[in-house]
C-alpha cells in the first residue's frame, strides 16, 4: 500500500495526514472484497524494514495502527470478517499486542472475509522463523530431516493453511513486492498502478480484478491453445 506520503505532499500536508487517508482507503477496500466475494485480502502495514524510518514517523504509525484497530474491531465483527495479525508482533508495545490478540480473538468465529494485516512482517524472516522452528523439532528428534518438502515448510509460514494469492497488487507505481510473502507469490500474478494508495477506491480494485480476469494462469504448464 504505497504512495500515502506522496499523496501528503501533493497537497502541501505533512507524512501523517497521508498515512490517515491511508487508513480510510484500507476501510474502503476490506468493504468492497467484501461484497465481491473475495474470500481472503492480505495487507502489508508495516514491514520489518520500516523500523528504519525516522524514529517520529514509526512512532505516529505505531500510534495509528493502535487507533484504527481499536476503531475498527467492532466494524470487523458487524461485518463478519475474521482479523488475523501476521509478523513478529513481539516488537510492539504490550498495549498493541494486547490490542491484536483482543481483535483476533473478538473476529475468531466469522466466516466471512480473511483479513490478513502483516505488521512487521518480512517474506525472509517467515522463511527464517521456519526454518528455525523445523530445526528445532528436529533437534528434538520430532521430525526427520529427510521429511521437510516443500508442504512441510509452507506448513511452519505464518501463513500456513491459507491458500496462495491469486492476485498481488501494488500501488504508486513501485514495481517490486519488496519482501512480501515471497515463498507464496512463486505463481502469483503481479498488478502494478500509478494510482497512490489513498486514491485507491473500488473502482481501481475492480480494474485490478478485471485485469486479472483477462489472464491466462498456467503455473508452469503450456497455454491452454497449445495443449493436445
Amino acid at each position: 500500500m504505497d504512495g500515502n506520503g506522496r499523496w501528503a505532499r501533493a497537497r502541501g500536508k505533512p507524512r501523517h495526514a497521508g498515512h490517515r487517508a491511508g487508513v480510510e482507503s484500507v476501510r474502503r477496500v476490506i468493504e468492497a472484497c467484501g461484497k465481491r466475494g473475495v474470500k481472503v485480502l492480505s495487507l502489508f502495514a508495516f514491514s520489518s524494514e520500516n523500523w528504519r524510518r525516522p524514529e517520529t514517523e514509526v512512532k505516529l504509525l505505531m500510534e495509528l495502527f493502535f487507533t484504527a484497530l481499536n476503531r475498527e474491531i467492532k466494524r470487523l465483527v458487524r461485518s463478519n470478517v475474521r482479523l488475523r495479525i501476521l509478523g513478529d508482533v513481539s516488537a510492539f508495545s504490550d498495549r498493541l499486542q494486547a490490542l491484536i490478540q483482543k481483535g483476533e480473538q473478538a473476529t475468531a468465529e466469522n466466516d466471512g472475509l480473511l483479513l490478513q494485516v502483516c505488521a512487521n512482517y518480512g517474506g525472509r524472516w517467515d522463511i527464517t522463523q521456519a526454518a528455525r522452528r523445523l530445526a528445532g523439532e528436529v533437534q528434538a528428534g520430532r521430525l526427520d530431516a529427510a521429511d521437510i518438502d516443500e508442504e512441510r515448510l509452507a506448513g511452519a509460514l505464518s501463513f500456513a493453511g491459507v491458500p496462495d494469492p491469486d492476485l498481488l497488487i501494488r500501488t504508486a507505481g513501485e514495481q517490486r513486492i519488496s519482501n512480501f510473502m515471497l515463498w507464496q507469490c512463486a505463481y502469483t500474478e503481479l498488478y502494478f498502478t500509478e494510482i497512490l494508495w489513498p486514491d485507491f477506491d473500488q473502482a481501481a480494485l475492480d480494474q485490478a480484478l478485471a485485469d486479472y480476469a483477462r489472464r491466462q494462469r498456467r503455473f508452469g504448464r503450456v497455454p491452454e491453445e497449445e495443449e493436445g
